[in-house]
């Protein structure tokens, strides 16, 4: 059984399409919201030039956890 997931309106028009090792091999921009210029910066500041990269950065997974804990921890 196959799982679908609409990812339109997270995705840049380009990559609607492409598979999600596509999109993980693309460039942060291929994400909505993100620009060429983020992908300089993300590059020069962080040295992440993919959407994998962006996605398992230590330091945006850690913000992700506790943004998830946020109000379930007294």
């Amino acid at each position: 059984m196959g799982v679908q997931i609409d990812l339109s309106k997270a995705l840049d028009k380009a990559y609607e399409d492409k598979s999600v090792t596509e999109i993980l091999d693309a460039p942060p921009s291929a994400l909505a919201g993100l620009t060429e210029k983020h992908d300089a910066a993300l590059a020069e500041a962080l040295g992440i030039t993919t959407v994998r990269q962006l996605g398992s950065n230590k330091f945006f997974a850690l913000a992700g956890v506790l943004v998830a804990l946020e109000g379930k921890l007294g």
